[in-house]
């Protein structure tokens, strides 16, 4: 069996690490000799903090297919995938695309493979936060609808697809993003030094990042935002801010100055055992990142979302994760009030760190 998978940002590198990891460990056992993966690395993320680390820390091989389409518009970029998935697809054949998540890429690779034929396997299926203004709505809800073999990671993921009318091909997974931070947080424990790089101490900071599109593209939301993060370091919160690249670019187009004056500390973008410790070692976490959210909440540590909305519901309703939008008082007071939060992990909510073997067998089976 041939799979190509197909991948361009940071938060599909550590999802396919894990089901990566179980293909290869299934085929030297013999179990799975007959699969091979063809991964497809399209290039919407690029530098070496968004992309290369990712592939040296989570042992990843290197990909067959590197397609270069970096950034531009939502338009522009798909199309250019598009042209050069096709290319591929053409070459390998494959029995399976498989697809993860919610970005251009994951738009991209289905909207080939249904064209061509070739069954789409969808890993993360079902989310949705019910704002089709998020371009990650679109690419989720399309995917989901060309898809025959959808690995949905929580019991409403799944409620979501039913009421869409999806029954078929659907498999309750568990979230591969759980597999990957058990995989990796006692590795990241040992080997990151970022603490002792930025001299910080356990619990004694906030860590914060933006980068969704409807943040950085909106100039009051992105004031709001950092005029928070400003008075909550002005109060004596320190705050870690590892910044996107494109929010770095927003801030400058809208002239908003963040630097150590202002009392928050800017880092460049890290890899992802060094912001698992970040995560795992921080008083509170306040990102508008749907992968951040879960990850704070699989570390035990409160969140404030920096959303309208969000995916993962059961954060919210587990009282782990606080929905403040983006007014400055609403996110002070939500930060005042995370600050009193517990957050009990509750087991199995996103699995049980099986996911991926759950994935792989499915492809064993013939699905």
């Amino acid at each position: 069996m041939n799979i190509v998978t197909i991948i361009g940002a940071r938060p599909q590198f550590i999802k396919a690490s894990v089901v990566n990891s179980e293909i290869r460990k299934r085929s030297e056992n013999r179990d799975l000799g007959h699969t091979r993966e063809i991964i497809v690395h399209t290039g919407q993320h690029y530098d070496y903090n968004m992309s290369r680390v990712f592939f040296d820390e989570l042992d990843i091989p290197e990909p067959h297919y590197h397609l270069e389409v970096g950034s531009g518009s939502h338009g522009s970029m798909t199309a250019g995938m598009i042209s050069k998935i096709e290319e591929v697809l053409n070459v390998e054949h494959p029995d399976w695309v498989l697809v993860y998540g919610d970005t251009n890429s994951t738009l991209a690779g289905a909207i080939v493979a249904a064209k061509m034929h070739i069954p789409i396997a969808h890993v993360e299926a079902g989310l949705r936060s019910f704002n089709k203004r998020m371009p990650e709505e679109l690419n989720r809800v399309l995917t989901d609808h060309m898809s025959e073999a959808l690995f949905t990671p929580t019991e409403i993921a799944t409620a979501n697809l039913v009421r869409e009318g999806i029954t078929e091909g659907v498999i309750l997974t568990g979230d591969v993003m759980f597999d990957a931070f058990l995989q990796f947080k006692e590795k990241a424990a040992a080997r990151s030094r970022i603490l002792d790089t930025l001299d910080l101490s356990s619990g004694s900071y906030c860590l914060a990042t933006v980068h969704r599109q409807e943040n950085t593209d909106d100039r009051r939301r992105l004031t709001n935002i950092f005029s928070a993060l400003k008075e909550l370091s002005y109060g004596g919160q320190q705050i870690v801010l590892p910044l996107h690249p494109r929010t770095r670019k927003a801030l400058e187009q809208n002239d908003i100055c963040i630097d150590d004056n202002t009392g928050i500390r800017v880092i460049e973008a890290v890899g992802y055992l060094d912001m698992i410790h970040l995560e795992a070692n921080a008083g509170l976490i306040c990102t508008d990142s749907g992968g951040v959210q879960k990850e704070a909440y699989f570390a035990g540590v409160p969140c404030i979302t920096l959303r309208d909305e969000t995916e993962w519901v059961e954060t919210v309703e587990a009282g782990a994760n606080i929905l403040a939008g983006a007014e400055k008082q609403a996110i002070l007071d939500a930060c005042t009030l995370a600050r009193n939060t517990n957050v009990t992990v509750q087991p199995g909510l996103y699995g049980n760190g099986d996911a991926a073997a759950k994935i792989v067998d499915s492809f064993d089976a013939g699905h």
